[in-house]
């Protein structure tokens, strides 16, 4: 690979520069969500190519692992022989065959694995990751429950139990409420506080780089598939009608479908913690609601003060002045004026336009007085 080719490689591509070569509003306007939709999937498959590496990858191979560890039951035969139900807790254990033990270890080392690699690779996304771990036990322990009451449920009669209605109730909370809301509300507060520009269109295209319609989505897929991967988990080990496998009758089947939809689960997760570090985390944002930041004084401190413009070059502080509510102001330059307003609007006082551009009185650099305030972030 040549440099320029590497270079190529690794340059940042914004949402806002991708683009289709067809698009379904061209036949009907309507459906021009569904455009929206493929940019952001374009791009979310472009980033995911470019920026993921052995780290994500492993951390997929390892939670991969993890399952089915768990699941394994050719050539043990624990699972297919229904085990000892008069046996639980640490006494079930205690009588599990040997090799059934060692594998139950080792996947119990595997997820400890795993979710040390994601609070070491996405560290702003640490107490979130605490919440969705939560919730997927919360969901599997709902099941589980309802399986061990009535073992013949199918998956939309276990859905209306009372346990997987009340540990869902907890799962979409800990998700949308305290999740979703903390990262829609820190992107927000991204967007107005470090691409504050009095240009319109420039901000306009802020939020599209910044959107996280996609990202939502999989936050919902994600909690689907957590339902399907424990229900199916539940079902496959209960003490269902017997069934002829092979040949055998026994009351166990292979849970294929665990195994595919915690698969699914784990790249989705992977997926849904990454995009907001990538987002977000080179700009030391804290993923945080509107609520807790008040909480915590950060957001009083952000709407009392002015930010004072500095010099990109040799970071020497210039004229321009950003207020709490984002706007930016500069000092009219003609002689005698002590007009104040938004670079390119004109002058209240001697009715000229206000400059767009600053001169360094250190260093004698135009630049663009935008670039004088902090916008360092992924994009």
């Amino acid at each position: 690979m040549t440099e320029n080719e590497e270079n190529n490689r690794m340059e940042p591509i914004r949402l806002s520069e991708i683009s289709l070569k067809y698009r379904i509003s061209d036949y009907n306007e309507k459906l021009w969500k569904l455009d929206t939709l493929r940019e952001e999937s374009k791009f979310h498959f472009k980033m995911i190519s470019k920026v993921w590496g052995k780290f994500e990858f492993s951390a997929f191979g390892v939670g991969v692992l993890a399952i089915i560890l768990g699941a394994w039951d050719y050539g043990i035969g624990e699972l297919v022989g229904g085990g000892d139900y008069n046996r639980n807790s640490l006494e079930g254990i205690l009588f599990l065959s040997d090799l059934s033990l060692i594998l139950t270890l080792l996947s119990i080392i595997a997820w400890f694995g795993f979710v040390i690699q994601l609070f070491i690779r996405f560290p702003i996304m640490r107490e979130n990751l605490v919440y969705m771990f939560l919730g997927m036990i919360a969901i599997q322990i709902g099941y589980i429950d309802s399986y061990a009451k009535t073992p013949d449920l199918t998956l939309l009669s276990s859905m209306i139990t009372p346990g997987v209605i009340l540990t869902n109730g907890i799962f979409f909370f800990l998700t949308v409420f305290v999740v979703h809301r903390a990262v829609i509300e820190t992107r927000d507060v991204h967007v107005v506080e470090r691409h504050s520009h009095p240009d319109p269109r420039i901000v306009d295209i802020a939020w599209r780089d910044h959107s996280l319609k996609l990202w939502s989505i999989g936050l919902g897929f994600w909690m689907i598939s957590v339902n399907l991967f424990a229900w199916s988990g539940a079902n496959a080990v209960a003490l269902n009608p017997a069934v002829t496998i092979l040949g055998e009758t026994t009351g166990y089947s292979f849970p294929w479908i665990y195994l595919i939809f915690s698969m699914v689960s784990i790249f989705l997760l992977i997926h849904i913690i990454w995009y907001p570090q990538f987002m977000l985390g080179a700009a030391g944002d804290r993923i945080q609601s509107v609520r807790a930041r008040e909480v915590s004084g950060e957001l009083n401190v952000i709407s009392k003060e002015n930010i004072q413009g500095k010099c990109p070059i040799c970071d020497e502080e210039t004229t321009a002045t950003r207020h709490p509510s984002g706007d930016i102001t500069v000092p009219c330059k003609q002689y005698q004026c002590n007009g104040l307003g938004k670079p390119g609007t004109i002058c209240v006082e001697c009715e000229m336009t206000l400059p767009t551009r600053i001169e360094c009185t250190n260093c004698k650099s135009s630049t663009t007085i935008s670039s004088h305030f902090n916008r360092q972030d992924a994009w």
